[in-house]
């Protein structure tokens, strides 16, 4: 158990607010474009399913945070 402050935890959550907001613009810009006409019911699950794929990578990311190793 980690009994002192790292810089890791203050890094990784801005390092993880970043991502995400390039993530979340990266989507906003990319997306409507190419699905915009599509029907409500047939975007939803295309934003449903981009919307969790940034999880993905976020438990590998939260070992890290913690222990300072990738696995």
């Amino acid at each position: 158990m980690r009994q002192e402050p790292t810089w890791r935890i203050p890094v990784g959550v801005l390092g993880l607010f970043l991502a995400l907001a390039i993530y979340a613009v990266g989507i906003a810009l990319v997306f409507p474009p190419l699905i915009g006409t599509w029907p409500a019911l047939a975007q939803a699950p295309v934003y449903v399913v981009l919307g969790l794929i940034w999880l993905l990578p976020l438990r590998r990311f939260l070992i890290w945070m913690e222990t300072g190793r990738w696995g």
